[in-house]
């Protein structure tokens, strides 16, 4: 432990599920109060924080219409995300937001059955416990995907437990919910489609305990395969001028936040554009 502790690596636990159970996070080496303070003062403002936490929930909807429009699905479902987009800008509290980010997250699943095929079905999203396929590999996508993003947060000057689209709360780095909003439809729902619609994840691959859906070993294998290979590719990045990997997009996306927060440039959330 203090070995791994000595080089800033953080060790993330999943349960037999696949579910994520905890972190082990080594002492801080990134640490800035005078960065702290200013995050936190942006949470304490109302208006400062629906704004970011607005900007968090636009980016996820942009990357979430993206993969509609890849796949042509029923035009009505992207035009009612559009029209909730809209309405988004005249909310005036988390509350309302975080409905809205719902409602378009409902629309964006019913064009699940229309993007899968080989006889994957999704009916609603359903946490605690998965129930089928469909929602076993979103809740083992979106673990791994918080935990990576948790990763990239240590490595800046950011507080992983101050958060503006999710409710700070003990024993929980909300920031990293924040933050992977922006990823999830653009890393992890991919990858669910690539690997169910191209025959790589079969039903072979799942388990049913009671009314509990979740991966076999092997399902998670193909699916951390995927994963590592996805966050590993590169793009050339428009202003950087140099190829930067989805997992550097990540970190990026912590540093202009640190911008925000210290006034030094407004925060702009990525929208892929390639």
């Amino acid at each position: 432990m203090n070995y791994i502790s000595r080089y800033g690596i953080k060790i993330h636990f999943y349960n037999y599920y696949g579910f994520y159970s905890g972190t082990y996070y080594p002492k801080e080496k990134n640490v800035s109060g005078y960065t702290v303070v200013w995050q936190a003062a942006c949470y304490l403002d109302k208006l400062k924080r629906l704004k970011l936490a607005r900007e968090f929930v636009k980016s996820a909807a942009h990357h979430i219409l993206r993969n509609m429009r890849y796949y042509k699905v029923d035009e009505k479902l992207i035009e009612a995300i559009k029209e909730e987009l809209k309405q988004m800008e005249s909310v005036k509290s988390i509350a309302e937001l975080m409905g809205c980010e719902g409602r378009i997250h409902k629309h964006y699943y019913q064009s699940f059955n229309e993007i899968l095929k080989n006889g994957f079905s999704f009916s609603k999203r359903e946490k605690r416990p998965p129930k089928d396929p469909v929602n076993a590999l979103i809740s083992f996508g979106n673990s791994i995907m918080y935990t990576n993003v948790l990763s990239e947060i240590y490595k800046t000057q950011l507080n992983p437990t101050i958060s503006f689209l999710h409710e700070p709360s003990t024993k929980r780095f909300s920031l990293s919910l924040d933050i992977a909003e922006i990823f999830k439809p653009l890393i992890i729902d991919p990858i669910i489609f690539s690997l169910v619609n191209n025959k790589r994840l079969t039903k072979k691959d799942f388990q049913y305990e009671d009314e509990f859906c979740y991966l076999s070993e092997t399902g998670k294998k193909k699916f951390l395969k995927e994963f590592e290979n996805k966050m590993n590719t590169t793009i050339n990045h428009r202003h950087l001028k140099r190829q930067v990997s989805y997992r550097t997009f990540i970190r990026l996306e912590c540093y202009k936040l640190i911008k925000h927060f210290i006034g030094d440039e407004e925060y702009s959330p990525l929208k892929a554009w390639w």
